[in-house]
C-alpha cells in the first residue's frame, strides 16, 4: 500500500500538547496521529448512520427518471403524513 502525505492546520497549543504526549510515550507525532485517527475512524464506522449509508449507491439515469416520474404522479393525498414513529438508536 502506498504511503501518502497529508497537510492540515491546527492550533499551536494543540500541537504542543500532542508533542508532549508523544514524547511521554516515546512516539513520533506521525505514530500518535495515525493511532488517534485509526481509533476515531473505527468509532465512526460503528455508528448506525455510517452502517446504513456506506453501501448506498447512486441511482442510474434510468432509475432516477423512473423514481422522479413516480414522485411526480403522486397527489397531495398520497403525500399526507398518516402516522409518526420515533426510534431511538
Amino acid at each position: 500500500m502506498a504511503v501518502k502525505a497529508l497537510n492540515f492546520k491546527m492550533d499551536e497549543t494543540e500541537i504542543l500538547d500532542m508533542k508532549q504526549v508523544a514524547n511521554v510515550y516515546n512516539m513520533t507525532l506521525t505514530e500518535l496521529f495515525r493511532a488517534a485517527i485509526n481509533e476515531y475512524v473505527k468509532k465512526l464506522k460503528e455508528d448506525p448512520f455510517y452502517k446504513l449509508t456506506m453501501n448506498v449507491q447512486e441511482a442510474s439515469k434510468e432509475e432516477s427518471a423512473q423514481i422522479l416520474a413516480e414522485i411526480e404522479s403522486l397527489s397531495d393525498d398520497d403525500l399526507t403524513i398518516t402516522s409518526v414513529r420515533k426510534f431511538n438508536v
